[in-house]
């Protein structure tokens, strides 16, 4: 896909982050938008702002874990605008320390967002995406999924986020074998990010008040939120750089998004592991705040 003006994109977590970056990038490129947050202060920000630049721009508060509410959404932007061009499953939360710790709420909130909100969003825009397809041999369409280098490799403190994240490759790339036999018109992406300077780590204060914990949180998992906070703050890349990037990526076809090509060996060496059937261990001296985290986590413990 080359061409963006007046075609229509979605995106969810919009309000915020590479969510919000997306959208600018989009807008850019003088696409028509429907942006979806689950935060309704933040989303009305975008949304307004886009609109101040010149943008055709919708919005809808949506919490992506709710079927319903995504089913919503695509209704919405088929009102407003007709056929959409582009998916960008992008809502994500996070949550860390030993994967013990974790409650079954914090299963549940991250289970929900970060791979029920991707599935929900392919089960809800692709149908209309295929039709479109059908109907018109120029139609061009792209789902694009936010997963993270953590899709691709394990680290301490991880253990929920990362598996959801690995979950979301899973999904695209099944998702892409299954279009592949569907039509020639539509395609996905997975995005994977490393570390990027955005407001993931407040995303607590997104999470639905049934599944909020009433227990605090141990040393270990304030030891792995610092340190994710820290990475996060001290990433190399713009969420706007990712934005740009990943559309060049949707221009020249890619399926596999990596902003971040610096934490490939990191992915080498996993992939060497299982290959080789050995234990899965971590070149931490590659990837300083994964060093970091590991050594917060030792210090907790000796706490």
């Amino acid at each position: 896909m080359n061409h963006f003006k007046d075609r229509v994109a979605v995106v969810t977590g919009a309000g915020s982050g590479l969510g919000k970056a997306l959208a600018e990038a989009a807008a850019r490129r003088r696409m028509r938008l429907v942006l979806a947050d689950v935060q309704a202060d933040a989303l009305d920000r975008i949304v307004q702002s886009l609109r101040a630049q010149g943008a055709e721009v919708t919005g809808m508060a949506v919490d992506v874990a709710d079927a319903s509410a995504v089913q919503m959404l695509a209704d919405q932007a088929q009102r407003d605008f007709g056929v959409v061009n582009l998916v960008f499953n992008n809502a994500g939360v996070t949550s860390g320390g030993p994967i013990w710790q974790n409650s079954a709420k914090d299963w549940d909130w991250l289970l929900g967002v970060n791979l029920r909100g991707v599935a929900n969003g392919i089960r809800s825009f692709t149908p209309g995406m295929l039709a479109a397809a059908a109907a018109d041999p120029s139609y061009e369409g792209f789902i694009v999924n936010t997963a993270s280098m953590a899709g691709l490799i394990t680290a301490p403190g991880m253990g929920i986020y990362s598996v959801t994240k690995h979950a979301v490759v899973a999904l695209s790339e099944c998702l892409h074998h299954d279009l592949q036999l569907a039509s020639t018109q539509v395609h996905a992406a997975v995005l994977c990010p490393s570390y990027v300077p955005t407001e993931i780590g407040q995303c607590e204060r997104s999470r639905p008040a049934h599944l909020v914990n009433t227990e605090p949180l141990t040393k270990a998992q304030l030891a792995s939120r610092a340190a994710a906070q820290q990475a996060v703050q001290q990433g190399g890349i713009s969420a706007d750089s990712v934005a740009d990037l990943t559309f060049r990526a949707i221009e020249e076809r890619r399926f596999y998004i990596f902003p971040s090509p610096e934490t490939l060996p990191l992915v080498k060496s996993r992939f060497d592991h299982v290959i080789q059937q050995t234990v899965p261990e971590l070149p931490y001296d590659l990837f300083p705040a994964l060093k970091d985290r590991r050594d917060r986590l030792l210090a907790a413990a000796a706490q």
